[in-house]
């Protein structure tokens, strides 16, 4: 099993900045791509940023050149910093990754549980 966890959410004014962070355990093998979605309250959860595992990225319309998206395979982690906030990035951010626990596995796709970011005007 694999295990998503998120971190660094949080209540900002409106032009600061977070730093949010997904920290992958457990059964892994390598991972794929990794994205980082959003869900606002009464609203469809979207794609906010998402990098391949060679390091390609591709970013919402709505925070292209104030999110930044990056992974330290290493670590097996992700992560999205994001500056020049605004109050419609109020949301909960989660992270998924596709995941092979084995050199021949299929990939696998996980959630975590979300942080909650709230943006202040």
């Amino acid at each position: 099993q694999v295990q998503l966890v998120e971190s660094g959410g949080g209540l900002v004014q409106a032009g600061g900045s977070l730093r949010l962070s997904c920290a992958a355990s457990g059964s892994i093998f390598s991972i794929n791509a990794m994205g980082w979605y959003r869900q606002a309250p009464g609203k469809q959860r979207e794609l906010v940023a998402s990098i391949t595992s060679g390091g390609s990225t591709k970013y919402a319309g709505s925070v292209k050149g104030r999110f930044t998206i990056s992974r330290d395979d290493a670590k097996n982690t992700l992560y999205l910093q994001m500056n020049s906030l605004k109050p419609e990035d109020t949301a909960v951010y989660y992270c998924n990754a596709a995941v092979s626990a084995s050199y021949s596995g299929t990939y696998n796709s996980y959630w975590g549980q979300g942080t909650q970011v709230t943006v202040s005007s």
